[in-house]
């Protein structure tokens, strides 16, 4: 055979499988500039230019690597669907006198044709949308606009290298099938899977296992940090449990179903039933993708969403007051350079707090607070600040005048209460006089830790010194943690508390001891941090929205040439139109709304967790996050129901040719 034939072979085959090929070219060219798009941004200098630098370009870079492996993933699953559609055709093929490898030839020239018009069109879409990418994230984070075009070789060059490797390994694959298959194999190619599978209680079981410990984690985690290194374990186990429940156990519970009589022996649950089971080991692995996809964008979009929804909130979190002193003299003389500056800029004072505290980490048991030595993972859980500060300083903050005895203290805790009348200090007893969540003081330093943080007003600070030094900790060390604060809000614009700031670093520079803050300053750098974690999770939540309506469009066609015989059988037999439209729809909804019900399923479950984890960013308002997960699924399920309705269509349009 002519070796001229194959490329206009293979250019015909792909316009005479338009209706199949178009959706696939289409993922491939979107699929190819979203990688260019993240890799060209990740090595875009103007990234790292940007004030407070390093954020945005390690997000992007990150981002990039996680787009080239589900690329990867995600095109040779996608083109699955694609080679099972045309088994059939390569069957004819075979029969008429042509060899495999002339039919490997074949696909040979459309993976070529398919690679070169998706890596044209992607890049050049790619390129297209470079720039605007760019200026959206400086759009966010609030950062110039600098004139220019950016076009990186080493993005184009990373970008062709990726998706040859892709195209290469799609192209083997097809072709190890091709030769694995008879002829008889590939005429019914379409029709795999139809062989009933057997129930698989014990796989069934251990899903449902895995699924609740990946619950279990996620709900019982309480600490941030723990929460940060157990979350991919709860996420493995969860995926592990949803693939398996959707394989095995979704077999298991359509043939209790079919044992019941009453609900099985009706026309439309008859053929929905009968017709899920005989293929639901294929038909389950696309379900449980949609889920784990749908799954991936509802954790990354609320996530994202309530970081830059709530910013004004975490940086008061963070920043309480507008210039913030921590010095390592615990003296009030410390801070008299920054009162005479202040007196000579003119600038009135809104409002101040100054105290001296001492910080220490340790185990909490119950109402039981000891040291820390020999600390283990299982601790993290446990792990508390208290914060001792003074009578006289909680007095001048709070304008009382209230007494104390030795062995009496005031607490105010963050998160965590103290749940009794009395709590043991190193094997101390104190009297709680009085525990409320009200806020106090204000500490930025001390509201950024993933601890769970205690203020204790004590009588004297010299008894916790000494306990302290009973226990281990020397005079050194507990220098170390004995610091003075000084916040303090002032009356002026942006650009003079900004002038003020660089003025304080500078009187402050010669022999100060300590750490100077302002919120003014911080900003920019939270919002490139927020904004840029806000545009990976919107850019790869996008990807997998698109990934999903995919994998629905592809589902949707394969089983509704799977079904058109079937239902012309059944309709030959004596169901009515009406009947067999009746049993369509209840099969498609029961099939295509499951992965979205387990996915809020899994948003609910992962909530805790993820919350948790959004505290190490500061994040504390919990309520603000709820609002924003509940409402991603929303919108979310009203896409997912519109993609349905859209696809139902061409599934309805297949069955009844």
């Amino acid at each position: 055979m002519r070796k001229r034939i194959f490329p206009k072979l293979a250019a015909g085959n792909i316009r005479k499988n338009a209706g199949a090929y178009l959706p696939w070219i289409l993922t491939c060219i979107l699929t190819v500039a979203i990688y260019y798009i993240m890799k060209s941004l990740s090595l875009n200098p103007g990234m790292k230019e940007l004030w407070g630098g390093g954020y945005l370009a390690f997000i992007m870079e990150f981002g990039s690597y996680t787009i080239a492996v589900f690329s990867v993933i995600f095109l040779l699953y996608t083109y699955s669907f694609l080679g099972k559609r045309r088994k059939k055709e390569f069957g004819l093929f075979n029969v008429l006198g042509m060899e495999k490898k002339h039919i490997a030839l074949m696909l040979g020239w459309e993976t070529l044709y398919v690679a070169l018009i998706s890596l044209s069109l992607g890049i050049g879409l790619g390129i297209v949308f470079d720039k605007l990418m760019f200026l959206l994230i400086l759009r966010m984070v609030g950062a110039e606009i600098p004139m220019g075009f950016f076009l990186s070789e080493r993005a184009v060059g990373s970008t062709v290298r990726l998706f040859l490797i892709i195209f290469a390994l799609i192209l083997c694959n097809a072709v190890r099938q091709l030769r694995t298959a008879n002829p008889a194999e590939l005429f019914r190619g379409e029709r795999a899977g139809e062989k009933e599978p057997k129930s698989k209680g014990v796989l069934a079981l251990l899903g449902l296992g895995a699924m609740g410990s990946g619950y279990y984690i996620a709900i019982t985690t309480q600490n941030p940090l723990k929460a940060i290194t157990l979350f991919f374990v709860a996420v493995l186990l969860v995926i592990a449990g949803t693939y398996l429940l959707f394989t095995a156990g979704s077999i298991t519970l359509l043939k209790l179903l079919r044992r019941n009589r009453r609900f099985y022996y009706r026309t439309n649950h008859f053929v929905s039933v009968s017709g899920m089971i005989y293929r639901m080991k294929q038909n389950a692995v696309g379900l449980a993708n949609i889920c784990i996809l749908s799954t991936m964008v509802l954790v990354m979009l609320s996530g994202t969403i309530s970081l830059v929804a709530g910013v004004e909130d975490i940086m008061r979190t963070r920043y309480p007051a507008e210039f913030m002193i921590y010095s390592d003299e615990p003296s009030a003389e410390a801070f008299e350079p920054v009162r005479e500056l202040r007196r000579e800029w003119g600038i009135p004072v809104t409002k101040e707090m100054e105290y001296t505290y001492f910080d220490l980490v340790v185990i909490r048991n119950g109402n039981s607070f000891d040291g820390r030595e020999g600390l283990e993972m299982t601790d993290l859980d446990s792990i508390v600040n208290l914060v001792f500060i003074p009578l006289e300083d909680y007095n001048a903050i709070m304008g009382e005048n209230r007494t104390l005895g030795e062995q009496e203290v005031l607490v105010y805790s963050d998160r965590d209460r103290i749940s009794s009348d009395s709590m043991r200090i190193l094997g101390r007893e104190y009297t709680v006089v009085q525990d409320s969540r009200e806020a106090f003081v204000s500490n930025g330093l001390l509201a950024s830790n993933v601890f769970s943080t205690h203020y204790i007003v004590v009588s004297d600070m010299d008894s916790i010194y000494s306990l302290c030094m009973e226990h281990g900790l020397g005079y050194e060390e507990i220098s170390r943690e004995v610091q003075r604060y000084y916040g303090f809000d002032v009356e002026a614009d942006e650009e003079k508390k900004l002038e003020f700031y660089d003025a304080l670093l500078e009187r402050l520079s010669n022999g100060f001891q300590g750490i100077v803050e302002t919120r003014m300053g911080q900003r920019q750098s939270f919002m490139e941090l927020y904004g840029g974690l806000f545009f990976l999770g919107s850019f790869l939540g996008v990807l997998f929205v698109i990934a999903t309506v995919l994998i629905i469009y592809y589902k949707q066609i394969s089983e509704g040439y799977e079904d058109r015989d079937r239902f012309v059988v059944m309709q030959k037999v004596g169901m009515s139109h009406d009947e067999a439209k009746t049993s369509i729809h209840s099969q498609v909804l029961t099939v295509f709304f499951l992965p979205l019900i387990v996915s809020g399923m899994h948003l609910a479950a992962a909530f805790p967790m993820v919350s948790r984890m959004l505290m190490t960013l500061n994040m504390l308002n919990t309520k603000l996050h709820l609002l924003c997960a509940g409402g991603v699924f929303l919108i979310f399920a009203l896409m997912y129901s519109i993609v349905y309705h859209l696809t139902a269509k061409t599934y309805y349009g297949i069955v009844r040719r």
